[in-house]
């Protein structure tokens, strides 16, 4: 079994089958934008509006430059190691310590669980808005919301391919529904309508201050950056990743920093901040206020597609990591077991999906949801900029991206700033990923044990079994 603490062995994987590479730029542009769009956009902006007033806009601005230094410290990983794994990888090889492997994997796999959850909540709000439902916010969302996991489990238990034909025409559904949007407010803006001065209101704190505000609000705008960092999971299957990926990589980031800037920009001009912060539809509000005459239902069909998607995506990664996990003895043997008809990881499947169905009952909230899933990836992403600066002596035989140094030192500094609780963050967002991360913690020890008990040693975690497929928000 390969050591992923040193290079890997060329010579043995050319003995075995690759990955055919057949992404090309526009291919894995289209991927990376995909990925990143999604529920955080479509279902938090009212309460980004609700800390910032109505420049809706800068908290998503602040956290694409965060994302980007981190996406810097990526680039040069993924130049430099390309294969398809991601942080848990690049841990290994730059810390050797096969417990923090085991706890950057599973945070990644909670990040995946609350972003499937947030995105369940986002539908159940979307059906009951878009098609007059009037589902009771508490108990009616929560019922059709565990519903919806129930479906996507069931889903992911039949065995769910992903290929790039099918990665297009989601990304395109997804993109519909922010350009309509985009359409929507230089209509208005061009007719008159609306107020665009209040794109540059800011709401201030208690001691007149505009700037922590600000901040907190970046904390649950980087769930809407997430996603750039799935893109190290296609390196296997890229022509000259190493020479493409730098500039589709940060060029996926620039238009989905644009696309997210103008449709805060319309939404704030159509629809009050005060206004836009109610709910769990922001832009349902949008389209209803700017083109009351546009089907509200095809708005929302499109919404519920979107965050659908990302809750399949989502479970999918949670239970298949688990499951790696399982089989490489660092988790309980019982939750690495296949269905012997489906071949899915039947198990994995049910645990992760009653993870999900507790934190739908139990928090519910989005912005608790959403919020939990940035400060998971935070501090995955701050072991990835610290993991890019201890790598740095370890040499590859071809060239690769290098970032300058100040960089990941910045990324670094950056991300640990945001998951601090000074930035304003809900403590319930420590709590759950506190739960969750103990979850993980005691499922290792009983895992230890049965090691001993039986005389079997955890394996080394191979980039196939703790390959980031990352959550897509």
């Amino acid at each position: 079994m390969t050591d992923l603490g040193k290079p890997a062995d060329h010579s043995a994987e050319a003995a075995g089958p690759t990955l055919k590479r057949v992404m090309g730029p526009w291919l894995l542009l289209l991927f990376i934008i995909g990925d990143i769009l999604g529920t955080g956009i479509y279902a938090l902006t009212g309460q980004i509006a609700e800390h910032v007033g109505g420049v809706v806009w800068l908290p998503f601005l602040v956290a694409f430059a965060v994302a980007l230094l981190t996406a810097f410290s990526y680039l040069e990983l993924v130049t430099k190691y390309p294969r398809a794994a991601g942080a848990a990888l690049y841990a290994h090889r730059a810390f050797g310590i096969h417990f923090v492997t085991f706890i950057v994997a599973f945070a990644v796999t909670c990040s995946g669980i609350t972003s499937a959850s947030t995105a369940s909540r986002a539908f159940a709000a979307n059906l009951s808005n878009a098609f007059g439902l009037g589902l009771d916010q508490g108990a009616g969302i929560t019922l059709v919301g565990l519903a919806f996991m129930l479906a996507i489990a069931l889903i992911n238990f039949r065995g769910v391919g992903e290929s790039l034909k099918v990665n297009v025409a989601l990304t395109v559904i997804e993109l519909t529904g922010l350009l309509i949007i985009i359409t929507i407010g230089l209509w208005a803006i061009g007719a008159g309508q609306g107020d665009v001065s209040r794109a540059m209101e800011f709401k201030t704190s208690e001691d007149g201050s505009f700037i922590w505000p600000v901040i907190a609000a970046t904390t649950l705008a980087f769930f809407a950056m997430v996603g750039f960092e799935d893109s190290v999971n296609m390196a296997e299957e890229t022509k000259d990743p190493s020479h493409i990926f730098p500039r589709i990589l940060l060029m996926g980031l620039l238009l989905t920093a644009i696309i997210y800037v103008l449709v805060s920009i319309s939404a704030i001009t159509l629809v009050p901040p005060e206004q836009l912060s109610q709910g769990e539809t922001p832009l349902l509000q949008v389209v209803q206020a700017g083109a009351p005459s546009f089907p509200i239902e095809i708005f929302g069909l499109i919404t519920m597609f979107a965050v659908a998607n990302t809750a399949l995506i989502n479970m999918m990664m949670a239970s298949r990591l688990i499951y790696g996990m399982s089989r490489e003895h660092v988790l309980p043997p019982v939750l690495g077991k296949v269905h012997a008809e489906r071949r899915t990881p039947y198990v994995a499947i049910a645990f992760t999906t009653l993870l999900a169905f507790a934190l739908i009952t139990f928090v519910g909230e989005i912005p608790a949801l959403g919020g939990t899933t940035a400060l998971l990836l935070l501090c995955v992403f701050t072991v990835v900029n610290v993991a890019v600066l201890i790598l740095r002596k370890e040499n590859v035989d071809h060239r690769h991206f290098r970032a300058p140094t100040i960089v990941p030192i910045l990324g670094m500094l950056s991300c640990g700033f945001l998951i601090g609780p000074w930035t304003g963050r809900n403590p319930d967002q420590y709590l759950i990923a506190a739960v969750l991360i103990g979850i993980g913690i005691a499922l290792w020890f009983v895992t230890v044990w049965i090691n001993r008990t039986i005389g079997l040693q955890p394996e080394i975690l191979e980039p196939d079994d703790i390959a980031e497929l990352g959550p897509r928000n």
